[in-house]
């Protein structure tokens, strides 16, 4: 009985403080204009959409927690493919270590496309220390020039495993369980996993802007694959069936564009049903990153010349974020340029932020990222202006087919 008036107590402070949001919102509504309540449903709808993707798909790479019961499967065989076009330094620093790893049974498949350094010189040495690398080779023709998915092709014939393990010259697992790690997803009704490949930390701020470039992406499709909702993978740490790349005429549908063997390829294949994720930490592999500006901005500009070859609801996906992202920072500017409730406006950029950092800092714990977490701020616009930049220049002027 002594409850009762604490408990009455408590619901008129509810109601009074729910009156009292009320009448705030009334007085703010009718001293604001058409045009400012256009801007700030347009800011609150925009926020509710932004704080969807970072705690929904996002949330989910952060908190990622493997189940322990999950152990390798080493009984079953994997084919890793390597392609590589005059990767002779890669080769000799790289390739040993993924022929050290520890696991069973597996054999490696190198093929060698049209190198003209020493890379062949490399690989026959490399073949006589191991037993489990195996090398084709594919010679030059002057009339006849090819993308790197026809070098996959040829080493996805030659293998002798179901399960392919696909990553490039310049790739390094972080240790010898990478491809223990992903064997504990061979199981159930899975044909495609996806992993994390990284970059190696280096000096200098291009080097974790692109490095946090990596981060974002691979924050968006590997959280939408634990959403239920796969869009994409990248090749330098990608996993799926021999028997899924034949039964989709592998590359058929896209083999005349240069690039997408690994995101168009997933894109088409890729369900909530036969797609799982693997983020534990000796399950990455790092890669180099361009050194110079120009470099990675041609690199970035291949990659996203595939992007309006996506599944419309792919695209949806992709365009939503950065829409929302357009809306919200237009909208909260104008509001403030106009003085209107400046330090509410504020306050919810502020919000966005602290949300938005605390997801990125839990997804750099998960991905073993570090000192990018400042960067997220500029990134937010920086991105902007410069996958716009990408796009218009893909556009006007269409860049000239290369290998990789």
């Amino acid at each position: 009985m002594l409850l009762l008036p604490y408990c009455l107590t408590q619901k008129c402070l509810i109601s009074l403080s729910t009156l009292k949001f009320l009448f705030t919102v009334k007085e703010i509504v009718s001293n604001s204009t058409v045009y400012e309540l256009a801007l700030a449903s347009v800011l609150i709808v925009a926020l509710l959409v932004q704080l969807y993707y970072y705690l929904v798909p996002y949330l989910k790479v952060a908190i990622y927690k493997k189940s322990i019961s999950n152990k390798s499967l080493e009984s079953i065989p994997i084919s890793v493919i390597i392609c590589a076009r005059d990767e002779e330094e890669n080769l000799e620093k790289f390739l040993p270590q993924i022929l050290e790893q520890d696991y069973l049974n597996f054999e490696v498949i190198v093929v060698n496309d049209c190198s003209s350094d020493n890379s062949q010189y490399v690989l026959d040495r490399l073949v006589a220390k191991y037993p489990k690398l195996r090398v084709t080779t594919i010679k030059e023709d002057e009339k006849f020039s090819h993308s790197k998915k026809l070098a996959l092709t040829v080493g996805i014939k030659g293998a002798k495993n179901e399960w392919l393990v696909l990553t490039d010259a310049d790739c390094k697992p972080e240790g010898k369980d990478w491809l223990a790690s992903i064997s504990t997803n061979f199981s159930g009704n899975t044909e495609v996993i996806l992993g994390y490949g990284g970059f190696f930390s280096e000096k200098g701020f291009l080097n974790k802007l692109i490095r946090f470039d990596g981060l974002f992406i691979a924050m968006q499709y590997l959280g939408f694959a634990l959403a239920g909702k796969p869009y994409m993978g990248v090749g330098r740490n990608l996993a799926y069936k021999k028997d899924t790349f034949f039964n989709n005429k592998g590359f058929a549908s896209h083999s005349h564009i240069y690039s997408g063997d690994d995101d168009l390829f997933i894109n088409e294949v890729a369900k909530k049903s036969n797609t799982k994720v693997e983020l534990q930490s000796n399950s990455f592999t790092r890669t180099l990153a361009e050194n110079t500006y120009k470099k990675w901005e041609n690199q970035k500009r291949r990659h996203i010349s595939t992007s309006n070859r996506y599944r419309f609801s792919t695209k949806i996906i992709l365009v939503g974020e950065v829409l929302s992202r357009v809306l919200f920072f237009g909208a909260a500017i104008a509001l403030i340029v106009l003085q209107y409730y400046p330090w509410v406006i504020a306050g919810t950029i502020l919000f966005r932020l602290i949300i938005q950092l605390s997801i990125i800092k839990g997804v750099m714990n998960r991905l073993s990222e570090k000192k990018l977490l400042l960067l997220s701020p500029l990134y937010d616009f920086y991105s902007l202006f410069f996958y716009g930049r990408i796009w218009l220049l893909n556009i006007i002027n269409p860049r000239k087919a290369t290998w990789r």
